[in-house]
């Protein structure tokens, strides 16, 4: 401690100190070079789409047609192993997987598969493992089943809750928190159910937040989405309306100017995402965006922490960089869940903490989200952090900054 305190009080050299903070940014800017990101990838993702567009018989018109795009999406093992030219044996993992866990992949996601696939983020997060099928994890570790008061509802806090409107996703990540609700077929809240939800709403005036989410929200039909909307925007109380969505990742063609029509009529309008690796931030991601801002939509990302795909602080630094670029806020690094058929994803906490002490001063505070553990049992979100604080004296607290230097400071 006393070492570290002598250190930080010598007075710095503006030229030492240039440098070494040059040294800290270079080191970065070598090694992210390695990372893989949409922008670069485009033009093999545009080659991709030729082929799945020629085996699917579809044509560019089709390609930006967001109801194509959904019905067309990528179910079939046989399918899959064709344009991917797969071997027989994973061929037949993915139809053994099948059996118990639905999965369907748009034809734009399948596009962000290129070179080297097997080791591709996109892959993993979008083509069963036969590791799904091993023993351990909790169907509903939230207990959202029982955390919910009306139908469609989860109530965790008091002045928010979220309705979950579908189980339908443009593409069922292989992490998914509630795959037990999956189900077969894609499957909307009825309109009796809806209603229920919304009537709740409206009788609990301490309710200011409502989050509407699924599967995905934004692939209601327009005019659904709109009365959802416009309900809500009605209740005095309900100050904030919240959408969670995946497509500007999964399927950016969703965001037409019909949609943001509707959702240009009902601020303030927030809307979190999910982009888990740089490869995903995509031309066609960025102009899905760039819509929503147009719209004045407030855009966040809410990124998992996963074994094999973020779990690198330079990717974990570079994709929250790349979503500064295209205009969405880094807002939360989930711990993934001890989800059923999803343990494989894990990652320690430790990790975790590694990767947020990797960012703070290094990258900009814009760029830095919180880390959160979602409490088993529906007990709500805990923020962990890195430990900053040495020690305390009945007048001094001793930190230790970015860099690892301690410091006093007056308590």
């Amino acid at each position: 401690m006393k070492e570290k305190l002598a250190k930080a009080k010598v007075p710095l050299n503006s030229a030492l100190r240039e440098e070494e903070l040059r040294q800290d940014a270079w080191e970065y800017l070598d090694r992210v070079k390695e990372v893989s990101t949409g922008y670069r990838n485009h033009s093999l993702a545009l080659q991709q789409k030729q082929r799945i567009l020629e085996s699917l018989g579809g044509s560019e018109k089709d390609w930006l047609d967001w109801k194509w795009q959904l019905k067309h999406r990528i179910k079939d093992a046989n399918q899959l192993g064709m344009i991917l030219e797969l071997r027989q044996k994973e061929i037949q993992f993915i139809a053994k997987v099948s059996k118990r866990y639905r999965w369907a992949i748009s034809p734009y996601y399948l596009s962000l598969i290129t070179d080297n696939f097997r080791d591709s983020p996109i892959y993993k997060q979008a083509v069963p493992d036969i590791r799904e099928l091993k023993s351990g994890g909790c169907l509903d570790p939230m207990d959202e089943e029982n955390s919910s008061p009306a139908p469609c509802i989860t109530r965790r806090y008091p002045d928010r809750l979220i309705i979950n409107v579908t189980n339908q996703c443009a593409m069922f990540c292989r992490h998914c928190q509630r795959r037990r609700n999956i189900g077969e077929n894609d499957s909307h809240c009825s309109r009796e159910d809806l209603q229920k939800a919304l009537l709740y709403v409206a009788r609990n005036q301490e309710i200011r937040d409502v989050l509407v989410t699924g599967g995905d929200a934004l692939l209601l039909n327009d005019n659904i989405i709109a009365g959802i909307l416009s309900t809500l925007h009605a209740i005095p109380h309900v100050e904030i309306i919240r959408l969670g969505t995946r497509v500007p990742v999964t399927l950016p063609q969703r965001i037409t100017p019909e949609l943001c029509d509707i959702l240009r009529s009902y601020p303030p309008l927030y809307i979190n995402t999910q982009f888990n690796h740089p490869l995903e931030i995509t031309p066609e991601a960025k102009e899905a965006c760039d819509r929503l801002i147009q719209a004045g939509v407030v855009l966040g990302n809410q990124a998992v922490l996963l074994k094999g795909i973020n779990d690198d602080p330079i990717v974990m630094r570079k994709l929250n960089q790349e979503l500064l670029r295209i205009r969405v806020r880094p807002y939360y690094i989930f711990q993934a869940k001890d989800v059923v058929g999803t343990l494989h994803w894990r990652c320690s906490i430790e990790t975790g903490l590694e990767i947020m002490e990797s960012l703070r001063g290094h990258t900009s505070g814009l760029a830095i989200p919180t880390y959160v553990v979602n409490a088993p049992g529906g007990r709500g979100k805990v923020p962990l952090m890195p430990n900053y604080i040495l020690s305390k004296e009945e007048d001094v607290i001793y930190l230790q900054n970015w860099e690892g230097r301690a410091i006093s400071i007056l308590n």
